[in-house]
């Protein structure tokens, strides 16, 4: 017998011998031990070093906080907004910004001013403060009706002027208040803005991984998809694809419309940044690893290179939704986007430039 197979014997022998100890060891001198902070931050997922790392990051928490708070008003913009989008004040049409008077006779007492209207010599319509009339704010008060996430119907709002008038932004030409038209516009952009980043997460997501994992024919294919869409400009893209929706589409099928233009466009930042991650990770150690114990296409996929590249999804994510956002109010605003009756920033824009 050769010396190498002498050595591989007793290297065998030593191997057996200890797991006979390991299986030696009785239930009673076994203990279970909890892992430290240290060894759990290196036994947790991805996600939770990522959840992890983004806590200790005051900033994301602050902007995070920020852009949560937004929804969360356009969630509820009914509630917080004083009054609903067909209320209409006729006699105070193009009302200035009113001002909300905190103190009354030395005490917090908010409360805003009665308003008198007259005409000049010009036939405009000139108001005044009337602080003789006082009419103080109304907090969690009872006011128009409307529906909460269709759901049901309730008369609550955040504040109210009682019988009085508060209008922070005034009202435009019709009477109707420019603060709930901007709380409820809100509505309308920030979630074309989710949604269409969504669907552009889920096309970049699929097809940016597929492309750079299989390769061959499937990644010259997506990849000439990507390269053509990106040879347009995206602005006049936009323009050319909203321009071709039907006038007389009823406003919800318009809005489902636009956010589609968007994210048809959108997708291919992320899967191009996706391919170049998946063409690194698709040749480490643990991604052979996983091939050669047999483990499927689909579990390689969705258990070890979506999870490695989350760091750069979310990146690009973040990004891309402002742009959503301001590639709606551009188009609403050119009158290329959603119209009246919607109400979104950029319809309220289009028609601040016709005062």
């Amino acid at each position: 017998m050769s010396l190498a197979d002498d050595r591989l014997q007793q290297q065998s022998q030593q191997i057996q011998q200890a797991y006979e100890r390991l299986a030696d060891v009785s239930e009673a001198e076994a203990t279970v031990r909890t892992l430290t902070a240290e060894e759990a931050k290196f036994a947790s997922s991805q996600y939770g070093m990522l959840w992890r790392r983004f806590r200790r990051n005051r900033a994301a928490i602050i902007g995070g906080v920020i852009v949560l708070g937004y929804y969360l008003v356009a969630l509820f913009g009914n509630f917080v907004a004083p009054y609903t989008l067909t209320t209409r004040f006729t006699q105070y049409l193009f009302l200035p910004p009113q001002p909300i008077y905190l103190f009354d006779g030395g005490q917090l007492r908010p409360h805003v001013c009665g308003i008198y209207a007259e005409m000049d010599a010009n036939l405009r319509r000139v108001y005044t403060a009337n602080c003789d009339e006082k009419y103080p704010l109304e907090f969690f008060s009872h006011g128009d009706s409307y529906s909460v996430l269709g759901l049901f119907e309730t008369d609550l709002h955040l504040f109210t002027a009682g019988d009085g008038l508060v209008s922070i932004l005034g009202t435009d030409r019709q009477g109707r208040d420019m603060l709930t038209r901007t709380i409820l516009g809100a509505q309308i952009s920030l979630t074309v803005g989710l949604v269409g980043v969504l669907m552009s997460l889920f096309f970049g997501t699929v097809l940016g991984v597929a492309s750079g994992y299989y390769g061959g024919l499937i990644d010259e294919v997506i990849q000439r998809v990507i390269e053509l869409v990106r040879a347009f400009p995206s602005i006049p893209l936009w323009m050319a694809l909203s321009a071709a929706l039907p006038t007389n589409w009823p406003p919800l099928q318009t809005y489902f419309a636009v956010t589609l233009i968007l994210s048809l466009i959108g997708w291919t930042w992320l899967a191009r940044q996706l391919r170049g991650q998946v063409l690194a990770l698709r040749q480490t150690d643990y991604i052979m690893a996983a091939k050669l114990v047999g483990a499927s296409d689909r579990r390689i996929i969705f258990r070890h290179l979506i999870p490695a590249s989350i760091s750069q999804i979310i990146v690009v994510t973040t990004l891309a939704l402002p742009s959503m956002i301001l590639a709606e109010t551009s188009l609403s605003f050119l009158g290329l986007g959603l119209r009246a009756p919607l109400t979104s920033w950029g319809v309220l824009l289009q028609e601040a430039q016709n005062i």
